[in-house]
């Protein structure tokens, strides 16, 4: 805008009038992804993001598209502000502070250090882009009192979790779960995991109900008991990647990005941005049309 001319009296300009500008909320811009694209992903979850990042990666032309205006969908880390507005729990409360101190994700989990998804991080080298914590230790509650899951020598010969006379026998099925190989029958004992049931594999090496109960929920994780009477292999399978995991890092098994679990997919959405994927926030779609017949924006991710 121009300036008004110099006050007669003062010989002093005045200030120039200036008119503030109404910044945008970013769903009346024009349209910034114009054109054709191989793949529109809808929503930025954990599995949309990683589709996203690998079709980007094979040179695919790709608009990745989310009605929020953060990432990560139903796996995402909010801030405080945001997670209120989600559950339409109005504005928090001034005494609880700045809504940006806190990162609560809407699905907590720990990330196994010799898992899957450590190791697709890897692969595609995501983990360039994130920060991880190893978890301190964990914990099981028995008999009404909260005890560590022992990660040293000293804490397994003083953990009340085993009997003392159950040490031995627990020892000899750690080094079976440890030595077990499904391509050398060597490794097997006479033990047909597809045939015996977890039961009858506990039963094997005489393991009474409180190591049963420590294998099956503090190495194996099971929430229920339901697996005691299915086949052995997913078992064996769970404690062998608990002790694969644990031995990668020590301490603990369990990793966890340093800002959330919101930071996985949002990694995987960097990886498509670097190789020209394009990403658009706080952007819902009206409708998705085919050749036949509309699909409703309710139904749209």
């Amino acid at each position: 805008p121009e300036g008004k001319m110099a006050d007669a009296d003062s010989g002093a300009p005045q200030e120039p009038e200036v008119k503030m500008m109404k910044l945008p909320d970013g769903r009346e811009l024009p349209a910034l992804a114009d054109g054709e694209y191989d793949a529109i992903v809808l929503g930025t979850g954990l599995k949309e993001c990683i589709i996203s990042g690998i079709m980007s990666v094979d040179g695919k032309k790709v608009l990745h598209m989310d009605r929020n205006d953060y990432y990560g969908g139903e796996s995402a880390s909010v801030n405080l502000n945001q997670l209120f507005a989600k559950f339409g729990a109005g504005q928090p409360d001034a005494s609880l502070g700045n809504s940006r101190d806190f990162n609560i994700d809407l699905a907590p989990k720990f990330i196994m250090a010799g898992g899957n998804l450590v190791k697709m991080l890897i692969m595609t080298s995501v983990n360039r882009y994130l920060e991880f914590k190893q978890v301190d230790g964990s914990y099981v509650l028995k008999d009404g009192k909260i005890n560590k899951v022992p990660a040293t020598d000293m804490e397994a010969a003083s953990t009340p979790l085993v009997g003392f006379f159950e040490k031995r026998r627990l020892i000899k099925f750690v080094k079976y779960v440890d030595s077990f190989d499904p391509a050398d029958p060597k490794t097997h004992q006479g033990i047909n995991l597809q045939q015996m049931t977890a039961k009858q594999v506990y039963e094997k090496f005489g393991l009474d109900k409180g190591t049963i109960d420590f294998i099956g929920h503090s190495l194996a994780l099971y929430d229920n008991d339901s697996y005691l009477n299915k086949p052995g292999q997913d078992l064996i399978d769970r404690c062998k990647l608990y002790g694969e995991s644990f031995q990668r890092y020590g301490k603990s098994p369990f990793l966890y990005p340093l800002y959330g679990l919101g930071e996985l997919p949002q990694a995987f959405a960097r990886l498509a941005a670097v190789y020209g994927g394009t990403y658009m926030l706080h952007k819902p779609v009206d409708e998705v049309r085919d050749s036949k017949t509309p699909i409703v924006p309710s139904a749209i991710p």
